[in-house]
C-alpha cells in the first residue's frame, strides 16, 4: 500500500494540474469576447479600470496566501520584478488595443508567439540554450506570421497585428524578467504591473483628456475582466502549473488560442479571414511541434546575465 499511495497522489495532482491550467486557458479565452462587449472605452480607459480592480483583487489574495503584504515579496524579487511589471503593462496595452483593431483570431493567435520570443530573449540575456527544434518551429511560426499579416498592409488592422506581436514581446519579456530574478512566483509581479497601469493610464487619460468615469456597461466589464479573466486565470494557472512540465503546459495554453474566437464566432459572429486561419494553422502546428519535441526534457539552468 505505501508504494502506491505516493503514485496515485503523483496522479491525482496531474490531473488537477491539467483541470486548473485548462480552466485557466477557458477564462483568459474570454478577453476577446469581454473588450467586443465595451461599448465607448478607449483601450487606457479600459485598463485603467481592469487595473484598479485586479490589483485590489491580488493584493487581498497574496495576503491571505502568504501571511504577507506583497509589497515585502516585491523588495525580495528586486529589479526584475520592476522590469516584469512594466512588460506586461506592455502587453496589456498592446493586448487591448489589437483586439479592438483586428480579428480576435489574428489577435490570440499572434498573442501565442510569445514564447518563441522568450526563448530568444532567454538565449541573449539569460545565456539558456535554445533547442534545435526550437528553432525549426521559431522559423515555422515566422512564416505562419508572415502568411497572417501578408493581406494587412497599409490598414488599420496592420496596426492591430503590431500589435499583438508587441503584447507577445511584452509577455516574453515579464517571462525572461521572472527568470532572471530566479523566482517562479507571478503574482507579485503581476500585482506591481497593476499599479503601474493605474498611474500610467490615468495619466494618459488625463493628457488625453479621456473621461475616468465609464458607463456602467463599459466599468463593470473592465472590472470584471481584471477579477476573473485575470485575478482568478492567474491563481489556476498557478495552482496547476506546479505539477505540470513545460511541455504539456504549452499545449494546454494553446485552449486560449483556439477558444478566443470560438467566443466571438458564436456570440458575435465574428469570423477571421483565410490568411489568418492559414498562417494560424502553420503557427499552431510550430506551437505544438515545439512542446511535443520537447516533452522529456527537463528545462535549462538559470544563468546570470
Amino acid at each position: 500500500m505505501t508504494s502506491i499511495t505516493p503514485a496515485s497522489s503523483d496522479a491525482d495532482a496531474h490531473k488537477y494540474g491539467v483541470l486548473f491550467v485548462f480552466a485557466a486557458g477557458v477564462l483568459w479565452s474570454t478577453v476577446g469576447l469581454g473588450i467586443r462587449l465595451i461599448e465607448d472605452a478607449f483601450v487606457w480607459q479600459i485598463l485603467l479600470y481592469r487595473s484598479i480592480s485586479m490589483s485590489l483583487f491580488l493584493y487581498v489574495l497574496i495576503q491571505m496566501r502568504s501571511g504577507e503584504s506583497p509589497f515585502v515579496q516585491l523588495r525580495r524579487v528586486g529589479s526584475p520584478a520592476v522590469i516584469a511589471g512594466l512588460s506586461l503593462v506592455a502587453a496589456y496595452s498592446g493586448g487591448i488595443y489589437a483586439i479592438q483593431n483586428t480579428s480576435v483570431a489574428n489577435a490570440m493567435l499572434l498573442f501565442a508567439t510569445a514564447p518563441f520570443m522568450a526563448a530568444v530573449l532567454g538565449w541573449i540575456v539569460l545565456r539558456e540554450p535554445v533547442r534545435a527544434a526550437t528553432w525549426v518551429a521559431i522559423a515555422v511560426a515566422f512564416g505562419g506570421i508572415t502568411i497572417m499579416v501578408a493581406d494587412k498592409s497599409g490598414s488599420v488592422v496592420l496596426k492591430g497585428s503590431l500589435s499583438a506581436l508587441g503584447s507577445a514581446l511584452g509577455f516574453a519579456v515579464f517571462t525572461v524578467a521572472l527568470r532572471w530574478g530566479r523566482t517562479g512566483e507571478m503574482l507579485p509581479a503581476v500585482f506591481l504591473s497593476g499599479l503601474f497601469a493605474i498611474v500610467i493610464t490615468l495619466a494618459i487619460c488625463l493628457g488625453l483628456g479621456l473621461s475616468v468615469v465609464l458607463s456602467p456597461n463599459d466599468g463593470g466589464i473592465a472590472m470584471g475582466m481584471g477579477v476573473f479573466q485575470v485575478g482568478a486565470g492567474l491563481i489556476l494557472y498557478t495552482l496547476g502549473s506546479r505539477s505540470l512540465p513545460a511541455a504539456e503546459l504549452a499545449l494546454l495554453s494553446l485552449a486560449e488560442v483556439l477558444l478566443g474566437p470560438l467566443w466571438v464566432w458564436l456570440f458575435l459572429g465574428e469570423t477571421a479571414s483565410p490568411n489568418t486561419l492559414i498562417g494560424g494553422a502553420v503557427l499552431l502546428a510550430a506551437i505544438m511541434g515545439n512542446a511535443l519535441s520537447g516533452k522529456r526534457r527537463k528545462p535549462p539552468p538559470i544563468t546570470a546575465p
